[in-house]
């Protein structure tokens, strides 16, 4: 196993991408604090899954644009295991519209939770890791932070600025033992799109660009996300791993 009793906290765990997360750094080993804010039985029933791997496990209502509340559930997570050893920054939002139609409350509730919910995250985190001489955080972003989406200038905005975060605290905490990477989804098969009424033609889109002609699944996300949490990653950082089958090119 690649995370053999290492310690994590993985915001935005009770769905999607945060649950395939949760449950494959499990899997290889390590202790799992998950965040959610809405779906409390989905994020007790992945807690529950990882304990009966034999890992302990922390579900934690948080709301991640809070500094105070992200404080909270690092204090409870380093009661709970006695250290964190990595950080997956994955929680976030999106809500649509075309700049000139787009609200200041669009922008902002956006710009809170996808931008200052990481670095909340990373602010109570970093010292931990500085001082102990290691650290893996990753950071979910999106390729459409590299590219720019039609409709979602507040969602590509956040998503940008996490990659330039990425590279900057990357460079901050290098010297300490500390790695700092982003993966980048296109297209993912997430409960999200597959609820959706243009489920349909959102993905004929996709495939269009998607050279391996299969829309991505959470897990696809895991595993990249659990290799850079491990220490077969020790000499990559501020990287941003695209992982889209090939959507970007």
């Amino acid at each position: 196993m690649l995370l053999e009793g290492k310690n994590a906290i993985v915001t935005g765990g009770s769905q999607g991408i945060g649950t395939a997360a949760s449950l494959d750094l499990a899997k290889e080993g390590a202790n799992v604090c998950l965040t959610y804010r809405k779906h409390k039985e989905e994020a007790e029933e992945v807690a529950a899954e990882i304990k009966g791997m034999g890992r302990k496990a922390l579900a934690i209502k948080c709301d991640i644009s809070s500094f105070e509340e992200a404080n909270k559930v690092v204090d409870a997570a380093l009661q709970a295991f006695g250290r964190i050893d990595i950080l997956v920054n994955n929680a976030g939002m999106n809500w649509d519209g075309v700049c000139w139609k787009m609200t200041e409350e669009q922008w902002d509730r956006v710009l809170e939770v996808n931008l200052k919910g990481y670095f909340n995250f990373t602010r109570h985190t970093a010292p931990l890791f500085k001082d102990q001489k290691y650290g893996r955080i990753i950071n979910v972003t999106s390729i459409n932070g590299l590219r720019g989406k039609f409709g979602q200038t507040n969602y590509s905005a956040s998503k940008a600025g996490i990659i330039g975060y990425t590279k900057a605290v990357a460079k901050e905490l290098g010297a300490f033992g500390v790695t700092v990477n982003a993966v980048a989804p296109g297209l993912i098969e997430t409960a999200m799109l597959k609820n959706s009424d243009a489920r349909d033609k959102i993905v004929d889109l996709a495939m269009a660009e998607i050279v391996t002609k299969r829309v991505g699944q959470p897990e696809d996300l895991a595993y990249a996300i659990s290799f850079l949490a491990s220490d077969k990653s020790r000499h990559i950082t501020g990287e941003i791993l695209k992982v889209d089958g090939g959507q970007y090119i």
